[in-house]
């Protein structure tokens, strides 16, 4: 199946693009909520992140404590690494398992860290990056999470750099104007895609 790839940094407005593809009748993957479900009560990573980061990073309902798990891994980059060797396989056996279950002209898989990680590239047919200038995104961050300036910049440092994002894009969605510019952008693409994705079937 054709397949694009939906990234961008934190606050960048990946989830929303997403939420507007999906409204087009596009299947959207997203790699968080599987990494959401993998570490939920109950979930297939935590006997593994229990037996690595010990009890003390699990809730009383035996769910990760995703807060603590992700000041440790900022300020850790080998636990970050332990996590990602736990996490990243299942989570991209999830989304090769959804792919394989879809009939559609073409799908698309949010991969916040697609950048970074280069897991998929035998995978995604495009790379959709969105994109705004970087204090616009701090600004969204602390604005949706309560996180300080400080604490927002250290997210976004821990990225890749916006540069690197757009080196690696083949298409990009600039999300600094309003919401009608952003869907006709968003139907735009979507338009391409279905050529695309109906010139690459045999």
């Amino acid at each position: 199946m054709f397949t694009v790839g939906l990234t961008g940094g934190v606050g960048s407005g990946k989830s929303t693009v997403a939420d507007l593809f999906s409204a087009l009748g596009v299947p959207v993957i997203d790699t968080d909520e599987i990494a959401r479900r993998l570490t939920a009560p109950g979930g297939e990573a935590l006997a593994d992140i229990r037996d690595t980061f010990g009890g003390g990073l699990i809730q009383a309902d035996g769910g990760l404590d995703r807060a603590a798990m992700r000041r440790l891994v900022f300020a850790d980059a080998g636990a970050r690494r332990r996590l990602e060797a736990i996490l990243h396989p299942r989570i991209r056996a999830a989304v090769l398992r959804a792919l394989a279950a879809l009939e559609a002209p073409y799908a698309m898989v949010v991969v916040p860290l697609l950048v970074e990680t280069g897991a998929y590239g035998d995978v995604i047919d495009r790379v959709l990056v969105v994109d705004c200038p970087e204090p616009l995104q701090i600004e969204r961050v602390m604005a949706r999470s309560g996180l300080t300036r400080d604490e927002a910049a250290a997210i976004l440092a821990a990225q890749a750099s916006r540069a690197q994002r757009l080196a690696a894009a083949d298409d990009v969605i600039d999300n600094r104007g309003s919401p009608e510019a952003l869907r006709a952008v968003v139907a735009a693409l979507h338009a391409r895609y279905l050529a695309l994705a109906a010139a690459a079937t045999p």
